[in-house]
């Protein structure tokens, strides 16, 4: 199986980069600081009812969103902020737009499981240009800029060049109403390959981990854009390849995609592709 790895992107201005890898970066620390301080709170309101776990991490969702919408409207009045919680900013500059997912990762977060965090990427027709994920679970920013390489807490991180599929984990999310459809033959391939599967709740850090080299691949079904563009920002700056269900190289997929390590890519894909074939014979 061929996989082609590479699609041209458009050149940024260097001044717009580095300001908004700033102000990405700043942004992601306040989210840490915030999410940080709540996390704690939050777990205490665990013993109430429902509804009140339910406002809280709301009001933690709303709080950082419209956080962002202000930095970034005073910052770059032009171009247009997406949000989960608030929808758009109207700007007036087409070529970019940012996306802000505030708590990526809400249902660890109300459960108080480590694994969930703030998510910023400025994007244009080619892709992600920046990419900030705050874990403040691991006390870690994750930060990618086109044409810069990704860094971890400032330190630059880049995926082997030969890491085979075998051994090492794969990352992937449950779609909103369960399971997505190839799942269980997606499992047995990569198990028979001796490939774990992992399923984490974000898939903003289910991608940072192929750009982290902590896995190999991460296969998503169903996601929205905002969930996933600063993850694939990270890991495409880190040497990953970013595939749609066809295998064709697209830094924004719709409908699903794979993020993998160049050299386990053709392997993971086989996978996915073979286990939608299983899917679609069995309806």
């Amino acid at each position: 199986m061929t996989v082609l790895f590479s699609r041209p992107a458009e050149p940024v201005d260097p001044g717009l980069l580095s300001r908004a890898l700033e102000v990405g970066g700043r942004l992601a620390n306040d989210a840490a600081e915030v999410i940080s301080a709540t996390a704690d709170r939050g777990c205490r309101v665990g013993a109430n009812t429902e509804a009140h776990l339910y406002d809280w991490v709301t009001d933690t969702d709303r709080t950082l969103e419209r956080h962002t919408h202000r930095v970034l409207a005073s910052e770059f009045p032009d171009i247009p902020v997406i949000g989960a919680e608030y929808g758009v900013d109207a700007g007036a500059n087409p070529r970019y737009r940012w996306l802000v997912a505030p708590v990526d990762g809400g249902a660890n977060y109300l459960a108080g499981l480590p694994w969930y965090g703030y998510s910023l990427a400025l994007l244009d027709g080619s892709g992600p240009v920046v990419g900030v994920i705050s874990d403040p679970s691991r006390a870690e920013i994750y930060a990618a800029a086109r044409g810069r390489g990704t860094r971890v807490n400032g330190v630059p991180v880049r995926i082997p060049e030969r890491v085979a599929a075998r051994g090492y984990p794969v990352c992937t999310e449950l779609a909103r109403n369960g399971g997505w459809p190839g799942l269980p033959t997606f499992l047995t391939l990569a198990t028979d390959a001796r490939c774990g599967v992992r399923v984490l709740g974000s898939a903003a850090l289910a991608i940072a981990q192929v750009a982290l080299g902590h896995a190999v691949a991460a296969v998503l079904e169903d996601y929205r854009e905002w969930d996933v563009a600063a993850g694939l920002a990270l890991a495409l700056e880190a040497g990953a390849v970013v595939l749609d269900r066809h295998g064709r190289p697209d830094p924004v997929p719709t409908g699903g995609l794979l993020v993998a390590a160049p050299s386990a890519a053709a392997d993971v894909l086989g996978w996915w592709q073979e286990a939608a074939g299983s899917a679609t014979g069995a309806s």
